[in-house]
């Protein structure tokens, strides 16, 4: 006897995924690849070794990392706050995580330029008591990028949490561990591959975020430029090889990174006992 399928109508819905996954993922990265073609080995090295784009590399890559490891960190203590504490206007707050969503990138980058230029009124009060300025530097990408990826973290690690089993903690006190301990030993271990696979989402939206930065960013050349915007310039320009080598490096550096991330993850589930 034949056996049935949990799924009915698996050759028309696998027929369908792939088409699917070709027309929106491999046909656009295909062409991308098959565009850089065009250009010699010299060529594409000329592109990409250029002091400009290297510059635009370093911007990118930096400021995600750093965007992605200080939202990884607000992102758990915010998702801590909303499945511990009970507070007035808890479910509006929960509510305003997913505002960057929602927001146009447009939108953000324009209303975070206007508060953090040094006459805004977040900015002002920086420059006059600390001499630090925000807007049109990387520290001012850096801000753009934690306001658009902070909700994946939070996103991430709050259903795990939820779904923690107290009793452990329970256990752990009643036998004599610190708080400190039971953080350390049991909910840090069961939450870090929840933490990472946030750190890598949140580093996979920064790294390619171009409307909420152009705005605060400044876009000077060799100090506030980002690859997207060299990628943009490169095709105003008709230079559509240059631009299609600058994105496939791009992309090939990000892959290489979350492939590391996703080691990592898998290393600490199998550290916990998850795997």
């Amino acid at each position: 006897m034949s056996q049935s399928n949990i799924m009915p109508g698996f050759r028309p819905t696998l027929g369908f995924t792939l088409f699917y996954l070709g027309l929106v993922v491999l046909i656009p990265l295909s062409t991308l690849v098959f565009k850089s073609f065009q250009l010699s080995w010299d060529e594409y090295l000329s592109v990409i070794t250029n002091d400009r784009v290297v510059a635009s590399f370093r911007v990118s890559f930096v400021t995600s990392l750093a965007a992605a490891a200080v939202a990884s960190l607000f992102g758990f203590i915010i998702a801590w706050v909303l499945v511990r504490y009970p507070f007035p206007g808890k479910r509006l707050f929960d509510a305003l995580i997913d505002l960057p969503f929602a927001l146009p990138t447009a939108v953000a980058g324009i209303v975070l330029a206007t508060i953090y230029q040094p006459n805004g009124y977040i900015g002002q009060w920086l420059t006059e008591i600390f001499g630090l300025q925000v807007a049109y530097k990387p520290l001012g990408i850096i801000v753009a990028l934690i306001f658009i990826s902070l909700p994946f973290v939070v996103r991430t690690v709050q259903p795990v949490l939820q779904e923690f089993d107290s009793t452990m903690e329970e256990a752990a006190s009643s036998l004599g561990a610190t708080r400190q301990q039971v953080f350390a030993r049991i909910i840090l271990p069961n939450l870090l591959p929840a933490s990472l696979t946030g750190f890598a989402l949140a580093f996979a939206r920064s790294v390619g975020e171009y409307g909420s930065v152009i705005f605060i960013a400044g876009n000077l050349p060799y100090v506030s430029e980002i690859v997207p915007l060299m990628i943009i310039t490169k095709l105003e320009q008709y230079e559509y090889a240059g631009a299609t080598a600058i994105a496939l490096t791009m992309l090939v550096i990000s892959f290489l990174l979350l492939l590391v991330i996703n080691l990592l993850q898998l290393w600490v589930r199998k550290r916990s006992g998850q795997l």
